[in-house]
């Protein structure tokens, strides 16, 4: 029977924990894991590179000691290392030979295999292209192309919330892996640059940490604005920034703001920041944003009719990512609730994410809209004549006030001459029987809807 790599490690604790103190087994053995056994590999995951380098230092007599005893005289045992959580990376203890040093302290020593952390659904391919970020992009195509190689070192990108820094960067890192799979990319978070810092120094083990960061190709740091006030952070960070240029390594920064901009920060950091190219990612144009809702629609791209994704695209204006909620909501409802993806349906799911779109619209202007796209006087909607121009003008007049706005029949028909609640009613109920009868009609109140749903905007 073929033991798991649990029980395996397990009899390994068991050695282990008989031969160190309580406290020691309990901070550097218990959060281990292990994961795979391929004969006569044994595979463990630790929490981050710095447990590994203290169990090759200080256990690495008693780890031999228990892998020769599981394992037999040819045991090895490979690390997973999780750095931080964030990059994983590998490497090997083989019992049957010399000790090995540790690849991680001395740069150069080893080419490490660096997992990235990069998000494989971000790329140039699906990175919609307009004028609100033509240059970020040609930029990023370039320093994809050529790594660390050209002008754009550091390459920054600022811009607001929701408005694709992060896409770009991403699909920059993306392409230099496909490009070049052996180059070491990593990309992280301020938050995440930050954590590693903190524990690094808690540990005494800042230099490994810096060691680590110099052996990358490319680094990728998103939101450099929560550098803020972190000197210690800063002063590390210089030190790799340096590092990392002086050796032709790519650097790839983003922020909500231009880095002259940024309060807390050094100077001597924010004029690194400046040494390459500066560039912004605007909000998009509607062109762009209808561009970007197709692409992420993909093949539900013909669920949702031209005008609802228009009407979509007018109020979901400075930020993608809420365009993205939307479409999933959207979506959502109509596939779980069995509903026809329609204005009214958008207009439901639109109001949980923009306030925006709750601006009213009055009575009287919906009137004027009407009667100026019909080419009828407005004073007539409120005479009693029965010419049809006019009366079919009153008529989608109401019909259009019941819908976008929250007034009741009889403060509607007030609008109209002081038409009664029934006179309105009436109207409504023969606009909705047109629409299901009359296709050319039903053309006619679907562009009067656009035109309401484009004034709710303006």
């Amino acid at each position: 029977m073929i033991e798991s790599c649990e029980s395996m490690w397990e009899k390994c604790l068991t050695i282990i924990k008989e031969n160190v103190q309580e406290k020691s087994y309990n901070t550097w053995f218990k959060p281990i894991k292990a994961i795979k056994y391929e004969q006569p590999i044994l595979t463990i995951q630790v929490p981050n590179k710095f447990f590994y380098d203290y169990i090759e230092e200080h256990y690495l007599n008693i780890l031999k000691r228990s892998i020769y005893q599981v394992l037999g005289p040819k045991g090895q045992l490979e690390y997973k290392i999780l750095v931080d959580n964030l990059n994983q990376n590998k490497s090997r203890t083989d019992f049957s030979s010399k000790d090995i040093k540790n690849p991680f302290v001395i740069p150069g020593l080893k080419k490490v295999a660096i997992t990235s952390n990069l998000n494989p659904k971000y790329t140039f391919s699906n990175y919609i292209e307009g004028d609100c970020n033509r240059l970020g992009r040609s930029a990023g195509v370039s320093v994809s192309n050529k790594p660390g190689k050209t002008a754009f070192n550091p390459l920054i990108i600022f811009g607001g919330v929701g408005l694709g820094k992060t896409h770009l960067a991403h699909a920059i890192g993306n392409e230099i892996k496909k490009r070049e799979p052996d180059h070491n990319v990593v990309y992280l978070t301020t938050e995440t640059f930050t954590t590693q810092i903190v524990n690094a120094i808690k540990n005494g083990s800042i230099d490994d940490l810096i060691n680590f960061y110099k052996i990358l190709d490319t680094l990728i740091i998103d939101d450099i604005q929560f550098l803020s006030g972190r000197e210690k952070t800063q002063d590390i960070l210089f030190n790799i920034f340096n590092q990392l240029q002086q050796t032709d390594k790519q650097i790839i920064l983003t922020c909500d703001r231009p880095p002259k901009d940024l309060e807390g920060i050094k100077d001597r950091l924010i004029s690194r920041f400046n040494w390459g190219l500066v560039t912004d990612v605007k909000a998009p144009d509607l062109e762009t944003r209808l561009a970007i809702m197709q692409e992420k629609l993909g093949s539900d791209v013909d669920k949702i009719p031209k005008n609802v994704m228009e009407y979509i695209c007018f109020n979901i204006k400075n930020n993608i990512r809420e365009l993205e909620g939307v479409i999933i909501s959207l979506l959502a409802q109509a596939n779980l609730n069995d509903k026809v993806i329609d204005l009214e349906l958008a207009k439901s799911v639109i109001q949980k994410f923009v306030t925006q779109e709750t601006k009213g619209i009055s009575v009287q202007n919906i009137a004027k809209l009407v009667a100026d796209h019909l080419q009828v006087p407005i004073e007539k909607l409120s005479t009693n004549t029965r010419k049809r121009p006019v009366v079919v003008a009153r008529q989608l007049s109401m019909y259009l006030a019941k819908h976008y706005t929250s007034s009741s029949l009889k403060s509607i028909g007030a609008n109209f001459g002081g038409k009664d609640h029934s006179t309105v009613l009436y109207s409504i109920n023969t606009i909705k029987n047109l629409i299901d009868t009359d296709t050319e009609f039903k053309g006619l109140v679907s562009e009067l809807e656009k035109k309401v749903e484009f004034s709710l905007m303006v």
